[in-house]
Formats: structure tokens, sequence, C-alpha cells
């Protein structure tokens, strides 16, 4: 089996779903410090005249003293119309928009569960089911492991690999120098880094802007261009 980890972000770019599409398991990481203000809560989109903006996700607890798995937000009703009031102006531009749309509202459908990382890994489940990518993930602050404590930053995916028969760790290419290679040899765990080039789309009449949530890919692709682009822009480095 080989495991992804990563912590819950909030429809993030399409790189996240490459590394999805490269492992066999997923565990939505959520058991450390909650950060304000990172992809965890908001991403971009494209702006109604120019840029991007931001989407977000306001917390009713937004602070480093809790855990991200206590986070909570604030009001899933006004934020799902904030949202989808800032995707609007697609409404008449991107071809599939009435597909991302929905999208949003069936994974902020439930207003009686307001947990950020239930919110994220249900947008992750439904963009999966929409590209037909298997997803099989478990939130790790539900799995009740026996983790050692205090744990450097590279000792995480190592002690959850282990404690979860992970044969093998895919992990971005931006986070190398976090791990020590023989922290996952010791334990027969094969390391892997994926490198992601994003190309280039359509998004005519507005400037493309590259990065942006996957929201803004799935608006001007269709699931089958959109894995593709997954495929053509992914690269597995062996360790």
């Amino acid at each position: 089996m080989k495991l992804g980890i990563m912590q819950p972000y909030f429809f993030p770019y399409l790189g996240h779903f490459a590394l999805i599409a490269s492992t066999d398991a997923w565990v939505v990481f959520d058991i450390t410090q909650y950060t304000p203000k990172t992809w965890m809560n908001r991403n971009r989109v494209l702006h109604p005249k120019e840029g991007w903006n931001y989407v977000s996700v306001p917390l009713s607890n937004s602070s480093i003293s809790i855990a991200t798995s206590e986070a909570r937000v604030l009001n899933l009703a006004d934020t799902r119309r904030s949202v989808l009031g800032k995707l609007s102006h697609y409404r008449h531009k991107a071809p599939y928009y009435r597909a991302v749309e929905g999208l949003v509202q069936a994974a902020m459908a439930d207003d009686t569960d307001d947990g950020l990382t239930h919110l994220n890994a249900r947008g992750l489940r439904l963009v999966c089911e929409y590209l037909g990518l298997p997803f099989n993930y478990r939130i790790c602050s539900e799995l009740d492991l026996r983790l050692p404590e205090k744990l450097p930053p590279g000792g995480w995916a190592p002690a959850i690999c282990s404690a979860l028969g992970a044969s093998g760790y895919v992990n971005p290419v931006g986070g190398r120098d976090l791990f020590d290679p023989a922290d996952f040899a010791s334990r027969g765990i094969s390391l892997e880094f994926l490198s992601f080039e994003l190309g280039t789309y359509d998004t005519a009449p507005y400037q493309f802007e590259p990065g942006l949530s996957i929201l803004d890919v799935l608006m001007w692709n269709s699931p089958q261009v959109v894995v593709d682009m997954l495929r053509a822009g992914t690269t597995l480095l062996q360790q």
C-alpha cells in the first residue's frame, strides 16, 4: 500500500490531486496545531475583473491553540452562499460551471457538521468521484493511532506509515528536505517524491492564472481532460 498524508486543504490546487492519484490510500492529517490563514480554510479563484480572488471558510475558533481536528466553521450556510457568490461570474463563461456549482453545494450541504476537516475531506472525495479517481481516505484524528509524542515535522509520515502497514510513501517534492530516507528504509517503506508541472488551459475571456483552486480547473475542462493533465504533469522521483 502506497500512502499519501496531507493536511485537509480547501478545494486545493491540481497538484494535490496528482498526489492522490499516485497513492493507494490517503490520510487526512489533522492532529497537529492549526495554522490560521492557510490553504486549509481558503483558496484562490479567478477575480471577475482581473487576477484572482480568495474564497474562504471563516472559523468560529481560528487559533494556533487548537488542533486542526478542532477547527469549526463559523456558519456553513453563510460560507456556502459566499463561495457560490464568488464563483457566480463563471456562470456564462465557463463551460462546466453547473457541475462545479453542484460539487460546492454537495460539499457544504451538511449544516449539522461544522468540522473543517470533514468539510475539506468531503470536497476532496466529491472532486475525486467527479474525476473518477479512487480516493481511499481516513481521517487521522479518528484512527486512534499509537504514535510517539513530540515528533519532528519529518517524523510524522514514517510513524503513520508504519502504524498503518504502508509499504510506500509519496510526498510533494517541495518537502523533500523534511525527511530522512533512513527513517523510512529502517521500517521497510519506500520513499518517493512527486513533482508536478501545471500546464495552462483556456480561460477566455479571463487571463489565465496558474495554481488556482481545483474549482477553477474544473470550470474550464472536462473530467477526462483534467485526468490527462494530472498524468502529463506528474513525475515520481525515487529517493
